[in-house]
């Protein structure tokens, strides 16, 4: 439990909103380290009783946070700090092991499912290969420090790299599994992203409510010679997963 023992910094003589003050200062002991990822708040009565404002002022300093992305509700339960979100660019080809290294996470494996299924024409269209082909069709869900963060679903040609379903996925890249077992080397993709709602499976696999936001991509890679070698269809969390971009004029 957080400690609730705030100081009363409020200015009632301030030009800015007493909301605006509350919020700098709860935001302060966010980002400052005062409290920490999934720590509960003080609840709005206990706010209220503490920077003696209406339930009003308290409400909109706390959407203000949520807007943010620093605190998260649950009904019936109270409002918490949220973790940390994961900034993904949209420039260089990472595989979430590296990625996640990189932030100083653990990542983690969980393999949901590996068979081999026959190429839709979509997927046919996408890979460039014949409708029927055999690919290898591989679910994944995706953890850091043992939390779910997305999940995956790879379709390779399985002709390129026969035997890829009984690799052991939980100790290693796919990636990295593709260059050093089958020496493909993506170098390249393409793909599109969108904003969708968790189905009741994926929010059982990605512990968060059904109908939550999830950054949706799908991308398709090519190998060092221009080849499709995997379709990916990945699915974030919305409250954990930021992407950003360099652009220039």
């Amino acid at each position: 439990m957080v400690n609730n023992a705030l100081r009363n910094q409020i200015n009632p003589h301030s030009k800015s909103p007493l909301y605006q003050q509350i919020y700098e200062l709860l935001r302060h002991k966010i980002l400052g380290g005062s409290w920490h990822p999934n720590d509960i708040l003080p609840s709005e009565a206990e706010l209220m009783a503490q920077y003696k404002v209406s339930r009003a002022t308290i409400r909109q300093a706390l959407d203000e946070l949520a807007t943010d992305g620093l605190i998260y509700r649950k009904q019936g339960k109270g409002t918490f700090v949220s973790p940390p979100t994961v900034e993904q660019g949209l420039v260089r080809i990472v595989s979430f092991t590296e990625d996640m290294q990189q932030r100083g996470f653990m990542p983690g494996t969980k393999l949901i499912s590996a068979e081999l299924v026959p190429a839709t024409e979509v997927l046919a269209s996408q890979l460039q290969i014949e409708v029927g082909e055999p690919l290898a069709r591989i679910e994944r869900l995706r953890l850091a420090d043992d939390e779910p963060m997305s999940v995956e679903v790879s379709f390779l040609v399985h002709r390129y790299c026969p035997g890829i379903l009984a690799q052991d996925y939980t100790a290693h890249s796919l990636r990295q599994m593709l260059e050093e077992n089958y020496g493909i080397r993506i170098t390249s993709a393409q793909q599109t992203i969108q904003a969708v709602s968790a189905t009741k499976a994926l929010a059982e696999l990605l512990t968060i409510e059904n109908s939550a936001a999830l950054l949706y991509i799908e991308r398709l890679s090519f190998s060092e010679f221009g080849a499709p070698v995997e379709y990916l269809r990945l699915y974030h969390r919305g409250d954990r997963y930021t992407l950003h971009a360099d652009l220039r004029g």
